[in-house]
């Protein structure tokens, strides 16, 4: 049975920094690729950041570009979205996917098998 558990999230100031976590058990996180999606009140859930393990392409929504770094710790099964310059915008709950994106899905939910409960970020003004 594959699950997720994000960690990470909290209250923060604008200009802040938070390090997500996202701790996968029954899958190898190296299988396939890990998207990151949030979804704020009210709104429908976004496409945020993601990476194919293979080949290590990397793709990011262009509201966080050059803010926001995946990595991950495969001792650990382990991915970590490090964000930045955190803005009000940023606000919302924050989910770990993971699965094996087709080509042209990669920033869609649908492309994705597994998702965790998601950690809310909430980034105060």
């Amino acid at each position: 049975q594959v699950q997720l558990v994000e960690s990470g999230g909290g209250l923060v100031q604008a200009g802040d920094s938070l390090r997500l976590s996202c701790v996968v058990s029954g899958r190898a996180i190296s299988d396939g690729a890990t998207g990151w999606f949030r979804q704020a009140v009210g709104k429908e859930r976004e496409f945020v950041a993601a990476r194919r393990w293979s080949g290590g392409n990397t793709y990011y929504a262009d509201s966080v570009k050059g803010r926001l770094t995946i990595s991950r710790d495969n001792a650990k099964n382990k991915v970590y979205m490090q964000m930045n310059s955190l803005k009000t915008e940023d606000t919302a709950v924050y989910y770990c996917e993971v699965g094996r994106p087709i080509i042209g899905t990669i920033s869609s939910s649908s492309g994705y098998n597994y998702w965790g409960q998601g950690t809310q970020v909430t980034v105060s003004s």
